[in-house]
């Protein structure tokens, strides 16, 4: 039994700098990989930002200097720090976790695959107006 459940998403103006969190009911492995995905509807679900359990980082090109991906592991929670927001960046951003034979390969991947994670949530919707 996995929970991801995601939220700081709502309605905010461009050039807004919401934190979106997400809360992690979930065994801890040795090899994990957290990420944020995005997605418009008619679009394909879209790699944001990944964290390893190492804490190395990467995101995709459109975000990068804008976002950061963190997490608190006391707090079983993952974040991720939007600034200076965009319309283009409106979308349902989606937590998700690899872990296990998988977790390499989706932090260590260039271009993040859903088909390599594991356990998702529901998201939560952030639209930039």
């Amino acid at each position: 039994h996995v929970q991801l459940v995601e939220s700081g998403g709502g309605s905010v103006q461009v050039g807004d700098s919401p934190k979106l969190s997400c809360s992690i009911s979930n065994e801890r492995y040795r090899d994990r990989c957290m990420g944020w995905f995005r997605q418009v509807s008619g679009k394909e679900r879209e790699g944001v930002a990944s964290i390893d359990s190492y804490g190395t980082t990467g995101y995709t090109d459109s975000v990068k200097g804008r976002f950061t991906i963190s997490e608190d592991n006391a707090k079983n929670t993952l974040y991720l720090q939007m600034n200076s927001l965009k319309p283009e960046d409106s979308a349902m951003y989606y937590c998700a976790e690899a872990a296990g034979p998988t977790a390499f390969w989706a932090c260590s991947n260039p271009q993040m695959k859903r088909s390599d994670f594991d356990h998702w949530g529901q998201g939560t919707q952030v639209t930039v107006s």
